[in-house]
């Protein structure tokens, strides 16, 4: 990445939107621009959880706004992340799809686990390089994340469902704040969080550390409190907590450091907050700099540099977890990336990445025979579908699970846009690859040509005359691929020359 280069990461919350603009200049990242709006898109689910169309609109409103703010910024240069609340709604697709027009740059809706990696990433980049166990705590909208880490790597990562929204809304009505909402807030809290005592337990980790929304809030009002600056403790946060009972109700509370746009949600955040401390006996929460917008960054940096790419590691952990063939895997991969790159010649950062993405296919699409040989593609279409993969997001594990499904088999079966010609050259290339792997030897490319004419909806594999005779079972399997996309859109010709 040359320096100069301006990188932006967008945070689609629960609560707010936050737009992240910075500078990568010699392996840092200075700040250049940073926007925040209160959209509260985690408060406009029905009861059927469909967002309104009315926190739609506010949603879109907002990305409009920072369309223009990105405007002369290239694809690679951005990357919008969208986290609970997009998990949840049922209506997704549909916010998304016009959001993404409407921004100018995809959307991607990432895990739990996913965003809590992010989430540590962008704390410990703005930390000190230190050996200290750490916990980092992220209360969110709808969700809190927590995450236990040494140095740079982040060790676990767990989301719960238990946000600042969802608990103002369900325990604290109209902003009411009693002893007896706080006691049914906290409880439910530990009940949900309960769980977590057996992979975060105080002797696990040397210094606990919150990032963003709730956390930073809390932080404000106690400094201007008189408190120290930078730690949340819990005298504080219960001096808090007093002041606001004594209020009676989080529209009456007059703290200096509460701001409007953060009265709403106050009473659910701190009531996790407490609950959260007690439970996994926090005595000192320091208040972390970074956060997910700054992990997000971060990644685009090292993706681009070829530093590390946590999809990698995650890859090759599944496919020695689940005992895949390791050399089937490279054979098919190899193959197939030769075949992509005479349809898709490798002269930019896209033809690269889609190269990648069908190597990951390639080494995991026999994932699914450790549950069965039959149906194993179906088997393994499942299991990625349903897997936590650090570094991928919700869609890009489904078009990989959608890989390999389809590497085999009928095409019918996908629920496929055939309509889109980059999916349809990986999938290809991935099957001609399997056919062509079949004896479980390196099979001999080298005279094969592949040839796709995009109009016409057209895919050409030419084989020299003497290879078909020297390779009938191939050849046989090839002339049967033709067969199978008759009944699609495009086409696929075996040409004997």
């Amino acid at each position: 990445m040359n320096n100069g280069t301006f990188l932006a990461a967008i945070d689609l919350g629960s609560n707010s939107f936050r737009l992240e603009i910075g500078r990568y200049d010699h392996g840092h990242i200075q700040r250049v621009d940073y926007l925040k709006e209160t959209v509260r898109l985690g408060n406009g689910f029905d009861e059927e959880r469909r967002l309104s169309a009315e926190v739609m609109a506010r949603g879109w409103e907002c990305l409009a706004r920072f369309a223009e703010r990105l405007a002369g910024f290239k694809p690679e240069q951005v990357r919008a992340v969208a986290t609970q609340t997009l998990r949840e709604a049922k209506n997704r697709d549909e916010f998304i799809q016009r959001g993404c027009d409407i921004l100018g740059f995809p959307i991607e809706v990432i895990a739990g686990t996913e965003e809590a990696r992010l989430i540590y990433q962008g704390v410990v980049q703005m930390l000190p390089q230190s050996a200290e166990r750490r916990l980092v705590i992220d209360i969110g909208g709808r969700s809190t994340e927590l995450v236990l880490g040494a140095g740079p790597q982040a060790l676990h990562t767990a989301s719960y469902r238990v946000g600042s929204v969802a608990w103002s809304m369900r325990y604290f009505p109209g902003g009411e704040f009693t002893e007896q909402n706080l006691y049914r807030a906290e409880i439910a809290t530990q009940a949900v969080l309960e769980e977590a005592l057996a992979t975060y337990p105080r002797k696990l980790w040397d210094a606990a550390y919150g990032a963003s929304g709730t956390v930073g809030a809390v932080a404000d009002i106690l400094m201007l409190g008189g408190w120290p600056e930078g730690i949340i403790s819990r005298d504080g946060l219960n001096w808090l907590i007093k002041n606001m009972l004594r209020a009676g109700n989080t529209n009456k509370v007059q703290l200096e450091g509460l701001k409007d746009d953060r009265r709403a949600v106050i009473s659910g955040g701190v009531s996790i907050l407490r609950g959260l401390m007690e439970l996994l006996q926090i005595d000192k929460l320091n208040v972390a700099q970074g956060a997910l917008r700054h992990g997000v960054l971060l990644e685009m940096v090292e993706r681009d540099a070829n530093l590390t790419d946590a999809r990698d590691v995650s890859v090759q952990r599944l496919a020695q977890k689940f005992a895949v063939d390791s050399a089937q895997g490279r054979r098919v991969s190899q193959v197939a990336g030769h075949l992509l790159a005479q349809i898709m010649p490798e002269t930019t950062t896209r033809a690269a990445e889609l190269k990648r993405k069908l190597g990951w296919a390639a080494t995991l699409h026999e994932i699914g025979n450790a549950i069965s040989c039959s149906d194993y593609h179906k088997h393994g279409a499942y299991i990625l579908e349903n897997a936590d993969m650090m570094g991928f997001s919700l869609p890009e594990l489904y078009r990989l699970g959608l890989l390999v499904l389809g590497h085999r088999g009928k095409l019918k079966k996908l629920d496929a846009n055939f309509e889109q010609a980059e999916f349809i050259k990986m999938l290809l290339a991935l099957r001609l690859a399997v056919i062509l792997c079949h004896a479980r030897r390196d099979p001999q490319v080298q005279n094969l040509e592949l040839s796709c004419h995009s109009q016409r909806q057209r895919l050409v594999l030419s084989i020299p005359a003497d290879w078909a005779q020297r390779f009938p079972q191939s050849t046989h399997l090839l002339r049967q691929e033709a067969q199978s996309w008759l009944k699609t859109s495009w086409t696929f010709e075996l040409a004997v020359r």
